[in-house]
Order: C-alpha cells, then structure tokens, then sequence
C-alpha cells in the first residue's frame, strides 16, 4: 500500500484528499503544519507528498525546497497545491516536482497521484 503524505493547514481539504485517496487504497497521513518536515516525512515514509503554499511555520515554498535539499528526501515527489492563479510559478520556486491548481476536482487528484505515485 503506498502512503501519500498531505501537508496543509485547511482540515476541510485534509478530510476530503484524505477520503478520496483511502477509498482508492492509500494509507494518508496528514500534517497541519511543516515544522519539523524533515522528521515527519522520515516517519512516514510515503511515497508522494502534496504540499500546500500557504501552511504555518514555513510555508510550503521553503519547506518543499527543505525536502529537496535534504539527502534522505530529495526523491520524493512533491506535488505542490494551491489556490494561488500562479501554482506553476510558484511549485517552480519551490522546486516541487508537480503541481495542482486548488479547486481541483477528484478526478484531477486521482490521475495526479497515479501518475506521480508510478500506479
């Protein structure tokens, strides 16, 4: 079972990308910030993290580039999230591997992860 990790701080967004990926068998684990990134990835060990720009401490930009720099995470793919109208400017910032315009719809979050995940 692969495991998806969701870093953001809206719970409403959490509940929902957490509700669609289990029904299609992933094992979620979610955070409401980024502190400490490095050790809650390193716990988890999932094999694609969804990113928000907008999350305490950080915020999603320097933590990404944080996991991108960092040796033991550097290979995890990084789909960075928003509702910001300049996602792909920004996921480039962030050095994400992938981004996702928020609203998205469940669909678009699916293929996104099948697809970054190697399902």
């Amino acid at each position: 079972m692969s495991k998806i990790m969701i870093f953001d701080d809206d719970k409403d967004i959490l509940d929902i990308c957490s509700i669609i990926l289990k029904a299609k068998g992933y094992k979620v684990f979610t955070e409401t910030s980024c502190e400490n990134v490095i050790e809650k990835i390193k716990a988890c060990e999932p094999k694609v993290i969804l990113m928000d720009n907008k999350i305490p401490e950080t915020g999603g930009i320097a933590a990404t580039r944080f996991i991108k720099q960092t040796e033991s995470t550097k290979n995890i793919p990084v789909i960075f999230f928003s509702a910001n109208t300049n996602v792909a400017q920004l996921s480039k910032e962030a050095e994400a591997d992938y981004f996702l315009q928020k609203p998205f719809d469940i669909t678009e979050l699916e293929n996104m992860i099948e697809l970054v995940a190697g399902i």
